[in-house]
């Protein structure tokens, strides 16, 4: 098992600033969420961050590679929206959990991987970074300019990230947090008197028999096609891009993304995975090893532990106009990858794919694409 784990090719581990620039890249994602399962649902804030933050440490050692934890987001919308039960939700997690594991030891996920065109691939990555372009815009709030959930903080934030482009020293993404921080203290200082000391400790989070039959059916059928194809299959294509000499295999991250949800969500936590807009997001600003996961995770632990769930609240006022910059690029560098489609046979199911998606789900999007590469390549061999 552990062999299976283990990235043959870990390359060597960095904790400087870049790494924890890039650490910061993925919050745009992780904290709107994770505030919403909090507030909504009634997670415990504690549980969600010293889960979140092992798990983030044992990854980045396993992989050594930028792949941050996020809430598993089918699940997350179909809890929110539905206000679910702590029970409900890790019956969910634990259902995803279960069935990537079963993927993942016996080889199957390598099959699909293989099965699953490239052309379909890039398209679900063109597709969901343009998600997170278009959710990261939404995030601001066009009716206050001059607040710091509004345009201007916004604008300036995504001009410094552009002004840093092409930079390795600059720690965007750390320079940007640490200003919200700031402006939060400035704007917002009685959000940080709500803060205190301690935290109970994770509870254990028993399903009753009707919370396994509405997790099972509302939340892991929804989430298996997103976490199969954008958190196993895209991710570890994108890990190629990125890292061609150390890619993470399918089968590795499919045990790997099974045994934390099958372990962590009997304990409160919120069902996790590694997304592809992870990867891209904290590659983007500024991080290339596994130390930035480490650094990560570090962090939220020690909040777990000293502050546990009265922190909801300074994750909830945080500026949504740097949260918004963060999740736009993140966007962005995950579309990228659909430039390497040869030709107009690979790019028209990409742009296909990424439409589905768009419209209507993941899993919609991958069918259409495999459908319309399916039948090029048909009419290719009969031409």
């Amino acid at each position: 098992m552990a062999t299976l784990l283990r990235n043959p090719d870990r390359g060597k581990m960095r904790f400087d600033l870049a790494e924890a620039s890039g650490a910061l890249g993925d919050l745009g994602t992780f904290i709107p969420l994770t505030v919403s399962l909090v507030v909504v649902c009634n997670l415990d804030l504690g549980s969600i961050l010293f889960f979140a933050g092992i798990i983030g440490i044992v990854a980045g050692f396993l992989f050594n590679q930028p792949a941050p934890l996020q809430p598993m987001k089918a699940i997350a919308a179909v809890a929110i929206a539905g206000a679910l039960s702590p029970g409900s939700i890790a019956a969910a997690g634990i259902g995803v959990g279960a069935v990537l594991f079963l993927l993942g030891i016996t080889g199957l996920v390598e099959v699909i991987d293989r099965w699953v065109p490239r052309s379909v691939v890039r398209g679900i990555q063109l597709g969901v970074g343009l998600k997170l372009l278009i959710k990261g815009i939404s995030l601001v709030d066009g009716g206050a300019w001059l607040s710091i959930d509004g345009w201007l903080l916004a604008a300036s934030a995504a001009a410094v990230v552009l002004l840093a482009t092409g930079s390795q020293k600059f720690p965007t993404a750390l320079v940007l947090f640490v200003a919200g921080l700031l402006l939060l203290l400035l704007v917002r200082p009685e959000v940080f008197n709500g803060l205190s000391l301690g935290w109970a400790g994770p509870r254990l989070v028993i399903p009753t028999p009707d919370e396994w039959q509405q997790g099972l059916l509302q939340g892991t059928l929804a989430q298996m096609p997103l976490t199969l194809l954008n958190s196993v299959i895209a991710v570890c294509a994108l890990s190629a891009d990125f890292f061609p000499k150390r890619p993470i295999g399918t089968r590795p991250m499919a045990l790997h993304l099974g045994l934390l949800n099958l372990i962590s969500c009997w304990f409160g936590a919120m069902p996790m995975c590694h997304g592809a807009g992870g990867l891209a997001a904290q590659y983007r600003f500024g991080a290339r090893s596994g130390g930035s996961l480490v650094m990560l995770g570090g962090a939220m632990v020690l909040i777990a532990v000293t502050l546990g769930s009265t922190a909801v609240g300074l994750l909830a006022a945080y500026p949504a106009g740097i949260l918004a910059v963060l999740l736009a690029f993140a966007g962005v560098e995950l579309a990228l990858p659909a430039r390497k489609c040869k030709g107009a046979d690979e790019f028209l199911p990409a742009v296909i794919t990424a439409g589905g998606c768009l419209a209507v789900n993941t899993a919609v999007g991958f069918a259409m694409g495999l459908l319309a590469a399916l039948l090029i390549d048909l009419a290719r061999r009969r031409g």
